[in-house]
């Protein structure tokens, strides 16, 4: 009887150590949340996983082998790569949802080397802008120093597909900041801060008559270059009105100058008034007078859009490329020019 429960007892031992399945992937771990739940989302998968009142969750799922996208509705938001066999545990530093993730269990490696990945990219190494300012020979030295950096990242125990993933990316990401390095210094350097801003001269208004750049000197301008038929843009409209509406009374004018083709082709000035009237967009609401071929896009060199141009109260630019209405950051910057 006793060899029988020291047997029992080893089998069950034995079980309790065996955590990874090989037709199911278990997450679990801890997030910096109020909300209730977290969703867990893939290009054919989508799942709410339920948070308890301390952050804590865990879920077991049958998946296909692919990066997932984890957020929550106060701001938790991160991409893992799981597969089925995966007994991963996510755990966030710090008391913010944007700290940044730690991982452990079966499946870390390849996540480690993603979320690194993640760092870089959304730091100041992954804007283009950072190195776009720089002359020749310092771009050549910052260009090489982040490729070595990313080189550097352990890939020991990565998972190919995470691997191929990375080198798409950083192939878009390096190619796309190398080959645009002479159009896009050439124009920081032409719209450089404190340079003379172009101007835009009697553009329709959608309230009555005619309005030029130069009919707001005094006041700081905050331009939106957009269009009816530019999905991107029309996300931008609802953190636009509430930045207008804190705002509202001091030193700034905020300009949308709809470039919707004047020949219909696409977009129309019939759809700019509609929309203009049916979305009751505030601020100064300007139709460009040949769309693209504008002299005022075209001179800031505008190739897609929304575009956001930030013009001080002299005339003087700001901001060439300026952030847009739903990044927090463009509400304090606002505050300290002193607006």
């Amino acid at each position: 009887m006793k060899k029988l429960t020291l047997m029992v007892v080893a089998i069950v031992v034995f079980a309790a150590c065996k955590t990874e399945n090989p037709e199911y992937a278990k997450v679990s771990g801890k997030i910096n949340t109020t909300a209730n739940e977290l969703l867990l989302n893939g290009r054919s998968y989508s799942k709410i996983i339920k948070v308890d009142e301390d952050g804590n969750f865990s879920d077991t799922l049958k998946i296909k082998k692919d990066m997932y996208a984890i957020s929550t509705e106060d701001g938790v938001k991160t991409t893992i790569f799981l597969e089925n066999g995966y007994n991963l545990k996510i755990s966030q530093n710090g008391e913010k949802p944007t700290e940044s993730f730690d991982f452990e269990g079966n499946g870390k490696e390849s996540n480690i080397y993603f979320a690194n990945l993640i760092n870089f990219f959304t730091g100041e190494k992954g804007d283009p802008k950072e190195y776009f300012k720089l002359d020749e020979a310092a771009f050549k030295t910052k260009i090489a120093s982040a490729k070595d950096e990313i080189n550097a990242f352990n890939k020991k125990n990565v998972d190919s597909l995470v691997l191929e993933i990375a080198e798409k990316n950083n192939k878009q990401f390096f190619g796309f900041v190398e080959s645009s390095y002479e159009r896009e210094h050439s124009n920081l350097v032409k719209f450089a801060a404190g340079n003379d801003s172009p101007v835009f001269e009697n553009y329709e208004n959608f309230k009555g008559g005619k309005t030029s750049l130069t009919d707001l000197k005094g006041k700081y301008v905050y331009i939106d270059i957009w269009a009816t038929w530019c999905g991107p843009c029309k996300r931008e409209i609802p953190s636009l009105k509430a930045l207008e509406e804190d705002f509202h009374g001091k030193n700034i004018e905020f300009v949308s100058i709809s470039v919707d083709n004047v020949d219909g082709k696409r977009g129309s000035y019939d759809s700019w008034k509609k929309m203009v009237a049916a979305e009751q967009l505030s601020g100064i609401q300007l139709f460009a007078d040949k769309d693209f071929n504008s002299d005022f896009i075209r001179e800031y060199n505008v190739n897609s859009i929304p575009r956001f141009i930030l013009i001080d109260p002299q005339g003087k630019i700001v901001d060439s490329n300026a952030k847009r209405p739903s990044n927090p950051a463009l509400k304090e910057e606002l505050k300290a020019l002193g607006i």
